[in-house]
């Protein structure tokens, strides 16, 4: 039998997909009780998003968050006597850019580099830059045009690049974090810049930059703790037990507190750092410890033959866990840390109880003024919007990195 007549006999395998109505049928409304909950369910959502929609174009005054843009975002970034907030739009620029370079160095091998999803969003943004002038006037909508063209431009750069340098996703975290300090020292002045106080920073900036310090500090500290509390030796083992079960213990607005007011008796009498210092080692204190049984959850879940294995090949005990035991822990508990993350970034809400304006004082603030009395859904419904994406986002890059890993 020829190769042509044992193709033609090959029965074809059957299709994966389905049409719209059996998945109808096979997901929503399979059985009677499944078919009343979906009409329920769709009942309560028709309710609720028709009154959201007649609300928010009828009743809400989002003049609001028109007249004060800037000051969700920046806050009172210093304007007078000069005009400091080309520093905010450069620094918008860098993580554009390296954002871009990134992903499409991530990218490098992907057939293509925009799909339909990436180019409906894309489009999405730039008729909103073009037909609805930014609340920041016409010159913040032509300045954020220009981002999302250079977004694009380099993320096509960033897969050539890749492309002709494998290795080059190696270097990207190193990147981001001489990027970090680049961003900071522009934000606060520099090498003849003229200087702003790390204090006078409020709104989403001052979200954003306690979030990512506290973050990318407590990691390494909750990491030690973790393995502090499985070690061999009893002192450190005890120790770093007390300090989990103490800190644990606590609420995060009393370590805040006690950040605040206690730091400064603990350091010498010249030492005094800054109230945003001082709450992000609030921060730190406070996540690591939740972040160390996430990572003590990870390392109990490896088999003990993994050690053995290691010990076989004659690792010593640093090297096994090095490079054998904390990649598969940290790998299993990616959703976990993750979620640690993601309540840290929120819980920076708590800063405005200590005094700092973050993106909720600023919001308050703005509600202080009598000209907005009462507009409290407005404001409040906005700032969720900005929590959302950004948790949204740290979870979309977990999902990515579990499936790559």
């Amino acid at each position: 039998m020829t190769t042509a007549n044992l193709q033609s006999n090959t029965p074809t395998p059957p299709s994966s997909q389905i049409s719209p109505r059996k998945w109808l049928k096979k997901n929503l409304f399979s059985t009677w009780y499944n078919s009343i909950l979906t009409i329920i369910s769709l009942v309560f959502i028709y309710w609720i998003g028709s009154g959201l929609i007649y609300w928010a174009s009828t009743q809400a005054e989002w003049t609001v968050i028109d007249a004060n843009f800037r000051l969700f975002f920046v806050g009172r970034y210093p304007v007078r006597p000069v005009n400091l907030l080309w520093r905010t739009w450069t620094n918008l620029g860098i993580i554009v850019g390296l954002g871009g370079l990134s992903w499409g160095i991530l990218a490098k091998d992907s057939t293509f580099l925009f799909r339909r999803r990436i180019l409906v969003v894309l489009a999405i943004i730039a008729a909103t830059c073009v037909a609805i002038v930014i609340p920041g006037g016409i010159e913040s909508s032509v300045i954020l045009l220009g981002m999302l063209v250079l977004f694009v431009a380099t993320t096509i750069a960033g897969k050539r690049l890749g492309q002709k340098f494998p290795n080059l996703t190696v270097w990207l975290p190193l990147m981001w974090l001489l990027t970090f300090f680049i961003l900071v020292w522009l934000l606060l002045g520099g090498l003849g810049l003229r200087p702003v106080r790390l204090d006078s920073l409020s709104g989403f900036i001052l979200t954003l930059l306690v979030s990512v310090v506290s973050i990318v500090l407590c990691f390494p500290f909750g990491v030690l703790l973790a393995l502090g509390r499985q070690s061999d030796l009893i002192v450190i083992r005890w120790l770093s037990i007390a300090y989990i079960e103490i800190v644990r213990g606590i609420p995060l607005i009393g370590t805040l507190f006690m950040a605040q007011v206690m730091l400064p008796l603990v350091l010498p009498g010249d030492v005094r750092p800054d109230r945003v210092v001082r709450a992000i080692a609030g921060m730190i204190v406070y996540s690591a410890a939740y972040l160390a049984e996430n990572v003590r959850g990870g390392l109990q879940s490896i088999p003990r033959g993994q050690y053995e294995a290691a010990k076989a090949l004659g690792l010593n005990p640093t090297f096994t866990l090095i490079f054998i035991i904390l990649p598969q822990a940290l790998k299993a508990v990616i959703p976990s840390i993750v979620g640690q993350f993601i309540a840290l970034f929120k819980d920076t809400s708590l800063l405005a109880i200590v005094g700092l304006v973050d993106l909720l004082g600023i919001s308050q603030s703005i509600l202080a003024n009598p000209k907005y009395l009462g507009r409290y859904a407005e404001v409040y419904l906005f700032i969720s919007v900005i929590y959302w994406l950004c948790c949204y986002s740290m979870a979309l890059a977990s999902r990515k990195l579990e499936q790559k890993s």
